[in-house]
């Protein structure tokens, strides 16, 4: 095996602080590729290179190979074809459903966001 096959083709980076998105992240631990790496959002050190934390904390990303930030139900859906089952996350990127798919995660994260987190961490001077 060379290094560039045991490099992680993409990061996921989760909410460690939701039950729901760590339930989420155990199940997809132990079905994931190597290819896949999940990085839990209150332990990243700073990195020019992501969004702040509370945009994180926000949605949902995910970070491709080659730099691309995926949010929301697409990282998902991309983090779920690092599986077996990724097929099964397809559809939700169906041009017909995505407009729908994206309206009910944006609403889910919204609530999910404020009812962990209240107020912003900004305006809390929180990171």
């Amino acid at each position: 095996m060379t290094i560039e096959q045991t490099k992680p083709a993409a990061t996921l980076y989760y909410d460690g602080r939701c039950p729901l998105c760590m339930r989420e992240m155990a199940r997809l631990a132990t079905l994931k590729s190597e290819q896949l790496q999940l990085a839990d959002i209150h332990t990243l050190p700073d990195d020019p290179g992501l969004p702040d934390r509370e945009t994180l904390l926000r949605n949902l990303h995910l970070r491709t190979a080659d730099g691309q930030l995926l949010t929301g139900v697409d990282a998902n859906v991309a983090a779920w074809n690092f599986t077996s089952r990724g097929r099964w996350f397809r559809w939700l990127r169906w041009p017909l459903l995505r407009p729908v798919t994206d309206r009910v995660y944006r609403h889910w994260a919204q609530w999910r966001y404020r009812r962990l987190y209240g107020r912003s961490c900004a305006a809390r001077g929180e990171t």
